[in-house]
């Protein structure tokens, strides 16, 4: 076990100071559960603040208006069409010269 493994062991006090195995705690059982944090609000509040933080990112964007919208779907479908019609004609031609070489 090299030294990072053992500093990482004892943060998560699997190992004590001295190297030595730490005490186990036995696993919580399925009936039990972990006492609430003092200080720590409710899901409502975690919610409704998770929803403000949100709102305030989305605020931060900095969003396209109508004519770069418009610009940037126009270059999409117009490679879009390209690429399928490239993709067609070569398949189109690679299957005739398979044909053209097995005669079939």
């Amino acid at each position: 076990m090299n030294r990072q493994t053992k500093r990482q062991l004892q943060r998560q006090g699997q190992l004590g100071p001295d190297g030595t195995p730490a005490a186990r705690r036995p696993p919580p059982t399925a009936g039990q559960r972990r006492p609430p944090e003092p200080g720590r609000p409710g899901a409502g509040k975690r919610f409704a603040q998770y929803l403000r933080e949100v709102k305030g990112e989305l605020q931060k964007v900095l969003w396209p208006n109508r004519s770069e919208v418009v610009n940037y779907s126009t270059v999409v479908l117009t490679t879009l069409l390209f690429l399928a019609a490239l993709i067609f004609f070569l398949n189109y031609a690679f299957a005739k010269g398979v044909f053209f070489l097995f005669k079939t």
